[in-house]
């Protein structure tokens, strides 16, 4: 059985704490492989090692740092194919979903390109009498990320890539549960010409997490995950005087019109609701069609497309839909709030909870669920399912449907398919909510924009990636200056003796 390592100083190290989690294969359920959960002291050897590198790649030019940006996505591309295998083998994913999470966070990384730019600071000439005032950028300096299972690529991405691009060093503890890709990003990032030391992957648990909290040396963290664990992280690290930024979990709401086209409607609920098994924070989960007669049709279209779903591992071929969950408790937690919402009165339209794929018996999949007529007091309303079952409640009103997006303690994603430029403008301008998306199922900004939720999925005054990134991972220093000069005092033509 392959035994992964951590990152450290530009090379793979063993762990030495003898702890170990197993790494599954979730099409088969069988463990391929065991990755070592990190100690405090391991965790603590990362941090000092960054904090001796970071200095003088701090001091190295933003332009170079630059030029290890352009390298690292060309080395990405040579080797997409590759990533995307160990993704999905790992994660489950379909290899085309796989290859999206690498492309997400390749754009990040051009974006980081233009670093030099992003960090020049301001200039006033002659402020006061013969005084100049300017403000520079400047690397916070060890750094930290703790990213979650459902991106292995492209979280890390989101977090190391603006980070080093502002001179930082940066330690990635990535989820336990699928932790190979980042493995490989750090050592194409030392391909690309990083220097050892700036980026280091240490694999743990609580205790890896917490000792990142704790070290006094790391000036930042970044977290994506559920909101229990945003707010634990939020709470200490912001307490041991850090800078934080944490997103949480999501129960994005999709708001179809009378006037809405249905098929576009339920092409958008299919993707959105059911792709990458339903294990995605900006995944649609609530489907809110205004009037019954809206909601009727809703479901007629939306059936046979859910019916028709291909459900399979990714070595089924591209035309598979969505694969297995990441693993056999995710599969009993969501079967579970599936019958809660049978039990709790819930119309279970489309139900797969019997799904069964002969030769993988043993895996994690999850058929593809329907709700209908669900209501605020159900669990599969409140919680954040993470799996692949969308629920339906219906709406009399505009206003209505935009309390039940308004009114949800989550605000990450949510989105309107409506053919009128009014409703939608109003929707845009009064939804509590980070990310809209008019007639757009899954409104992720691109690279150049940010990325963040509201209310209980997000955490910190800063979003992830675009501006927002460069202004987190680096703080603002301020110069006034003036230089007394004697040229109004006329030449001197002979040597000065030295006072």
């Amino acid at each position: 059985m392959q035994e992964l390592s951590h990152w450290i100083d530009g090379t793979n190290v063993k762990g030495s704490s003898g702890r170990f989690a197993d790494v599954f294969n979730p099409a088969t359920g069988e463990v391929q492989a065991r990755v070592p959960l990190a100690s405090k002291d391991e965790l603590d050897m990362a941090v000092a090692k960054a904090a001796e590198a970071q200095p003088q790649w701090a001091a190295t030019n933003p332009q170079r740092r630059a030029r290890v940006m352009m390298e690292f996505v060309r080395l990405l591309n040579r080797d997409m194919d590759k990533l995307a295998e160990a993704l999905s083998r790992e994660h489950g994913k379909t290899l085309p979903d796989a290859k999206g999470d690498v492309q997400r966070g390749l754009e990040v990384v051009e974006f980081c390109i233009g670093a030099p730019h992003l960090l020049k600071g301001e200039y006033t000439d002659s402020a006061g009498p013969g005084i100049d005032m300017y403000s520079m950028r400047q690397p916070l300096g060890v750094v930290a990320g703790i990213t979650p299972f459902n991106f292995p690529a492209m979280i890390p991405m989101w977090k190391f890539a603006p980070a080093i691009s502002c001179g930082n060093a940066f330690i990635l503890k990535p989820s336990e549960r699928d932790p190979s890709v980042p493995l490989m990003l750090a050592e194409l990032m030392q391909e690309a010409g990083l220097p050892d030391g700036i980026l280091q992957v240490v694999n743990g648990d609580k205790e890896a997490v917490d000792a990142i909290l704790d070290n006094r040396t790391v000036m930042g963290v970044g977290f994506v995950g559920s909101t229990p664990i945003a707010e634990y992280i939020y709470s200490r690290g912001c307490a041991n005087g850090k800078r934080v930024q944490c997103f949480g979990g999501a129960k994005n709401h999709m708001i179809v019109m009378p006037d809405a086209d249905m098929d576009q409607a339920a092409d958008a609920l299919v993707g959105a609701g059911y792709g990458a098994a339903g294990e995605r924070c900006m995944a649609i989960s609530v489907a809110v069609p205004v009037g019954d007669t809206t909601a009727d049709k809703l479901v007629e279209k939306l059936v046979p497309r859910i019916e028709n779903l291909k459900v399979g591992p990714y070595t089924a071929g591209n035309d598979v839909d969505y694969g297995p969950l990441v693993t056999a408790a995710a599969k009993e937690r969501v079967l579970g709030l599936v019958n809660s919402g049978v039990e709790q009165g819930a119309e279970l339209v489309v139900d797969g909870r019997d799904f069964s794929m002969q030769g993988y018996e043993n895996g994690f999949f999850v058929g593809p669920h329907l709700f209908d007529r669900a209501t605020r007091d159900m669990d599969i309303y409140k919680q954040e399912i993470f799996g692949p079952v969308l629920t339906q409640v219906r709406a009399q009103s505009y206003e209505e449907a935009l309390g039940y997006a308004m009114d949800h303690e989550y605000g990450n994603g949510t989105a309107i398919f409506t053919r009128d430029g009014d409703t939608a403008r109003d929707f845009a301008n009064r939804i509590n909510i980070g990310m809209v998306g008019v007639n757009v199922p899954i409104p992720v900004p691109l690279a150049y924009h940010t990325f963040g939720g509201w209310k209980k999925s997000g955490f910190g005054d800063l979003n992830q990636h675009g501006p927002d990134a460069f202004r987190f991972y680096t703080r603002t220093k301020t110069v006034t200056s003036r230089w007394p000069s004697g040229l109004k005092e006329g030449g001197e033509f002979h040597f000065k003796a030295m006072d």
